[in-house]
């Protein structure tokens, strides 16, 4: 009965810890990496302007590869929806909200049980010599408490990851 005492006010306050870390932990968070592809910048572009391509390289669609996706609209477009579902990277939906034509890709990313959007962006830049900088990167928000994870969690790899997966298929094509 005692060690059964124990175990509860331990587990209690593991519980209080966490409640008082996500009082004190910021909730917006900013991750995202970048990297250098050998083709020039429109041909990069052209490829990651449409969503429906982002499973080939995106780190999450490679961890399950059952995941369900579903799309509305034209691809390549403002407004363009995909949603997936995923038992193991979860719910959500990514809406093309603004295209810089050759430049920069607007998305909001919508996870599961949320209705606030977290913004995400691809942005090429002209490196020189058929070479194009991509900076692929997300600022959003945590509901308290989860931005406890922030922690544990890293997406800077994931994002990197993606990137080199972008890399390696536009590389060799």
């Amino acid at each position: 009965m005692k060690f059964l005492k124990y175990v509860l006010f331990i587990v209690l306050g593991l519980v209080g810890l966490v409640l008082i870390l996500g009082l004190i932990l910021p909730k917006a968070f900013h991750a995202g990496g970048e990297i250098l592809i050998n083709k020039p910048k429109q041909e990069v572009f052209d490829y990651v302007k449409y969503i429906k391509n982002q499973h080939k390289f995106d780190n999450w669609s490679r961890q399950d590869p059952a995941i369900t996706r579903a799309y509305e609209g034209t691809d390549g477009t403002v407004g363009f929806v995909y949603t997936w579902k995923s038992k193991k990277v979860g719910d959500g939906k990514q809406v093309i909200t603004n295209i810089d034509p050759g430049n920069r890709v607007d998305m909001d990313l919508y996870f599961t049980g949320s209705d606030h959007a977290n913004k995400s962006y691809m942005l090429l830049t002209d490196a020189g010599n058929n070479q194009t900088k991509v900076l692929w990167a997300i600022d959003g928000e945590m509901p308290y408490p989860w931005n406890v994870m922030g922690l544990f969690f890293d997406m800077n790899k994931d994002f990197q990851a993606g990137l080199q997966n972008l890399k390696e298929i536009l590389e060799n094509q």
